[in-house]
């Protein structure tokens, strides 16, 4: 018999959609976030991204760092309420020295959209995040951006998607034109064609005309090549396209395709409502207990992110919590799986960028903030009734390594502190050598942009001014095994080794060639380019 519990869950998961923007920088991917939320009532007029001080700055871009360079470091949930939807929107970071951030917050999306340049197609970075959106077989949707700018034919971009990534692909909307002959996008789900007039800078939503396919109207609204362009190409998606197929779309396999211009709002609602209706809501997910379903009575949820500072005021940290299973309550005490302790989660916060409020009840999908004394971990569960824990978050092999170097011994206590804070919220990975006459730590990155970010933030939030030393390393393996694998096998050569915030060998090599030296001189000995998870189930590198 179903109790009033799982009644209460089961209506919030079917109201929720949970989804993370995947794109190469540059694609527009905050600008397309901005006006979804314009559309969904949370904000009520658009802020530009591009770096001019007199406009309003983008609601997603909150970190000082991020205001002044127009682009994306850091990830942040925006919720908004939209026709009785509640969203959650996992905001990544646009720039590929950040795809860290971006793996870890695709562990709590439900839901991927993948934005690309209709000028540039399928760039790299894209790629990249793609190939983890397929490891956890994400829905993905695409938003082909830009349209308003000189574009490629709208067939290539669907055949690049086909060929390159394996996906079939679906266009639930058409465009009519590209550049400045852009006019608006056929909608293929109600058969109607959306014409749109430009809006200043799209900081509103746009006008939208909308007429049947066969209405006189269209020769005095149209031009005449435009409109039989638009007919021909939708005859031959009729004939050859394939047919919309919800099963395929939510286990991955094909990917629904609208076109648009986030920058002067052509389309972005048609997407939004068409995403909703066919996004999937919070599922079941693999734990230590076997799948749980969202209705599981319990309350569950696993950290996918730690951030320090978010209000400069009162040096706060905050834990990124997404609910699981059950109903989280204020107040409510937790197990914390990784430590057995029982943590009482207080003030917990519904967030919007840098802005929150406190809340009462979260459901499954839904992600929390809670103050973070020091207590979670990136990859950790929570939990009431049985012991479980969900999937581990693996951290990946950094490429770049540098000392970071205290000139002022006076300002030790603040270096350590923000040292310890920025390792804590996975900003960047920490190291130390295993020589113990060398205590400054060393910075892991992905890329440089990480080591500039985290000497703005040591000055900016703990007053510490820094410097770097760079190494002369790109590679870094664990051991499998850890230090006694490591003994055994003796002396290595081409290699250092350090040890990770963890304890952890790790082995650094100035490139792929001196690994694989070593690996073929000691085939006894195991390397990983995953970090083997500390909390959590292990996942695999399959």
């Amino acid at each position: 018999m179903t109790t009033e519990l799982e009644t209460e869950l089961l209506t919030a998961a079917r109201r929720r959609r949970n989804f993370a923007i995947i794109s190469h920088p540059d694609a527009g991917k905050t600008t397309l976030t901005e006006k979804l939320l314009l559309y969904g009532g949370a904000i009520h007029e658009a802020g530009s991204v591009k770096a001019r001080r007199a406009q309003r700055h983008a609601t997603s871009d909150w970190m000082a760092m991020e205001q002044q360079r127009g682009i994306s470091i850091t990830s942040t949930v925006l919720q908004f309420e939209y026709q009785n939807y509640h969203i959650n929107l996992l905001d990544t970071p646009g720039h590929q020295d950040f795809s860290e951030d971006t793996y870890r917050t695709l562990a709590a999306a439900d839901n991927a959209v993948m934005l690309e340049d209709a000028a540039k197609g399928l760039e790299p970075q894209t790629r990249k995040l793609f190939e983890v959106c397929k490891l956890r077989s994400l829905p993905i949707f695409t938003f082909f951006n830009k349209l308003d700018r000189p574009s490629r034919e709208p067939l290539d971009l669907l055949d690049e998607i086909e060929k390159e990534l394996g996906l079939q692909t679906y266009p639930v909307n058409w465009p009519i034109g590209t550049g400045d002959r852009f006019k608006g996008v056929f909608d293929r789900r109600k058969r109607k064609i959306h014409l749109f007039e430009r809006a200043k800078h799209g900081s509103r939503a746009a006008v939208d005309t909308v007429i049947e396919l066969g209405d006189p109207r269209i020769e005095d609204l149209l031009e005449q090549d435009l409109y039989y362009q638009l007919k021909e190409e939708l005859e031959l998606l009729d004939e050859l396209g394939t047919e919309l197929d919800l099963d395929l779309v939510r286990a991955g396999k094909m990917t629904p395709v609208f076109f648009g211009s986030a920058m002067s709002n052509f389309g972005v609602e048609l997407f939004l409502e068409a995403f909703l209706d066919y996004a999937m809501k919070p599922i079941a997910r693999k734990s230590s207990a076997g799948d749980l379903p969202p209705t599981y009575e319990d309350f569950t949820g696993f950290v996918f992110k730690l951030q320090a500072n978010m209000d400069p005021r009162h040096r706060d940290r905050v834990a990124f919590i997404r609910v699981c299973t059950g109903k989280f309550e204020k107040d409510m005490n937790v197990t914390h799986a990784r430590t057995g302790k029982t943590v009482r989660l207080s003030r917990p916060q519904k967030l919007f960028a840098q802005d929150r409020e406190s809340i009462e009840v979260a459901y499954p999908g839904d992600v929390i903030g809670l103050n973070n004394p020091g207590v979670f971990a990136i990859g950790d569960t929570i939990y009431t009734g049985q012991k479980l824990e969900y999937e581990g978050i693996p951290c990946f092999s950094p490429e770049l390594f540098a000392f970071l170097r205290n000139p002022n011994p006076s300002k030790f206590k603040q270096f350590r502190k923000g040292v310890s804070e920025l390792q804590e919220e996975g900003a960047v990975q920490i190291m130390y050598s295993v020589d113990e006459s060398k205590r400054e730590p060393i910075l892991a990155a992905v890329g440089q942009l990480q080591f500039e970010v985290v000497q703005f933030r040591m000055q900016s939030e703990y007053n510490v001014e820094t410097t770097i030393d760079m190494l002369p390393y790109s590679v870094a393996r664990w051991v499998d095994g850890g230090w006694d694998a490591l003994a055994k096998v003796g002396r290595l050569f081409n290699t250092v080794t350090v040890k990770d915030s963890w304890g952890r060998p790790v082995l650094l090599f100035r490139n792929d060639w001196n690994c694989r030296q070593v690996e073929g001189e000691h085939p006894v000995l195991k390397l990983k380019a995953i970090a083997p998870v500390v909390s959590g189930l292990a996942v695999s590198e399959e």
